[in-house]
């Protein structure tokens, strides 16, 4: 069967400081950008790898206690740099999108939902029951704006575990999202509840996208944690360490593969192009 394709972008970004996402960095503001991803899956048409940030973001938190939730992040989004307005801007109609994979439901990974009516949304058990049973005025404090949802999002979730389940190496138990070896999702959860790390292989590359398993490349490649001040916004420390220690040792195991956090310039600069193009990577 043909492989999947795969393009990266950015759709905003907010402020946070390098010695608050990784011990001994600098002492500045650094830009988390939003990464998304487009995949062509050879029978499955297009689907996204979450959706960044979009304008809505910024009604969302217009006011109290969402708004707590603004100034800590300090977001910059452009109606041209939402996904939706990529997209159009390169031919693709945003009901042409027929999946949403969602590495967990914090707002800069999920505010462009509304944007795809058509597509299924692709997400853990353990992240829709948070997202269900946090309410909607504590939301933020897990990085959960309920208000960048679309209305039928349950109607629309395919819950990932019902997927087959596979092994690998380092990882352990997996989930073969369509059955045919070409969208694998990988439990990482701790920074976020029940998020959901992927796997994918174009022609040219094995990708690991893993949203934020790790904030900077230095975390998987030395083991080295973020400042201790950022466990009050992790859903369990624990289970961030675990969750790196497979990574870590997934990435020993298999060097050639190229991790993606989310947020690491580092690593996402060389990967994403302005012009949408699925032969790149």
């Amino acid at each position: 069967m043909e492989s999947s394709k795969l393009y990266l972008g950015y759709a905003g970004h907010c402020l946070a400081k390098e010695n608050e996402a990784i011990r001994g960095g600098r002492k500045q503001l650094i830009e988390f950008k939003a990464l998304w991803g487009l995949i062509e899956h050879p029978t499955q048409g297009l689907m996204l790898f979450d959706t960044g940030y979009t304008k809505r973001f910024y009604k969302a938190t217009s006011s109290f206690p969402n708004k707590i939730y603004a100034k800590i992040t300090k977001v910059t989004i452009t109606p041209e740099s939402e996904v939706k307005a990529q997209l159009i801007a390169h031919g693709i109609q945003p009901e042409a999108i027929k999946h949403i994979f969602i590495s967990h439901f914090h707002a800069d990974h999920i505010a462009g939902l509304r944007d795809f009516p058509n597509a299924t949304l692709h997400a853990s058990k353990d992240a829709l029951k948070q997202l269900n049973s946090i309410p909607k005025a504590l939301g933020f404090t897990k990085g959960i704006l309920k208000e960048l949802l679309p209305e039928n999002y349950m109607e629309r979730i395919s819950v990932i575990e019902t997927s087959v389940k596979r092994n690998i190496s380092a990882l352990g138990e997996v989930y073969d999202l369509f059955g045919d070896g070409h969208i694998i999702a990988v439990p990482l959860p701790g920074h976020a509840a029940g998020q959901m790390g992927l796997l994918i292989s174009t022609k040219k590359q094995t990708y690991f996208l893993v949203a934020d398993a790790c904030w900077l490349k230095e975390t998987y490649k030395k083991g080295t944690l973020p400042h201790p001040i950022v466990r009050i916004f992790f859903h369990s420390w624990k289970d961030f360490k675990n969750s790196l220690t497979r990574l870590r040792a997934y990435h020993k195991e298999n060097p050639e593969t190229i991790i993606v956090p989310t947020h690491c310039s580092e690593t996402t600069d060389a990967l994403v192009h302005k012009k949408i193009d699925l032969d790149v990577l």
